[in-house]
């Protein structure tokens, strides 16, 4: 994994001047299995399977505190907006937090993410067009 081309892909994910789609595919290509946004620190972390790690600031000014309450509807609502409407990462950050999301882990191999609040609430959502494998939790 190359640490500059991660945080580039960070940076690219913040200002929207990559598609998202195109930046998951590099971040595939560069090794990332899966990666996980902070809200409460402010960072992504980029993981492969070897272990090794990158870390990169979220630098967004001005987001709301998290909400202490979980709100599934209004977080499902704001994933809805990015996938059909290109929805900007920086508003659907907002949306997150204010939905009691703390943070979130992106699997990309396993193809689904999973959100969570600050009382351990959480919400598996499944890339577009991928579902759960039978058996799977």
């Amino acid at each position: 994994m190359n640490a500059k081309d991660i945080a580039e892909l960070a940076k690219a994910t913040m200002n929207g001047s990559i598609p998202f789609p195109e930046i998951v595919g590099k971040l595939i290509a560069n090794g990332v299995e899966y990666y996980h946004v902070d809200y409460a620190l402010s960072s992504f972390s980029f993981y492969t399977g070897s272990g090794t790690v990158v870390t990169a600031p979220l630098v967004f000014q001005g987001l709301p505190s998290i909400s202490e309450h979980f709100d599934t509807a209004a977080l499902k609502a704001a994933i809805l907006d990015s996938q059909q409407n290109g929805q900007q990462f920086r508003t659907f950050c907002e949306r997150a937090v204010k939905a009691g999301v703390q943070g979130y882990f992106a699997f990309l191999q396993g193809k689904r993410v999973t959100y969570f609040g600050r009382q351990g609430d959480q919400h598996t959502e499944w890339f577009p067009g991928a579902q759960p494998r039978e058996g799977a939790n």
